[in-house]
């Protein structure tokens, strides 16, 4: 899936730090990630182009029970 918003989205990034990039989700909406040498270039940039970041982290935990019955 392409559109020009999102190739330009996608040029923006790539220049201003990001290694590369990838259109995750489904349906209703979506998000691109990005993996940036320089991430407060990359902030920047797509701040510019309207975008808001949502921040994450990796769990390296695996499921997980939280509450049992």
């Amino acid at each position: 899936m392409s559109s020009d918003s999102l190739d330009r989205i996608y040029d923006a990034a790539l220049g201003n730090g990001a290694l590369g990039g990838k259109l995750v989700g489904a349906g209703a909406g979506g998000f691109m990630l990005f993996y940036a040498e320089r991430p407060v270039a990359l902030r920047k940039a797509m701040t510019a182009e309207g975008l808001e970041e949502v921040r994450f982290q990796f769990d390296f935990d695996g499921a997980t029970v939280i509450a049992r019955s």
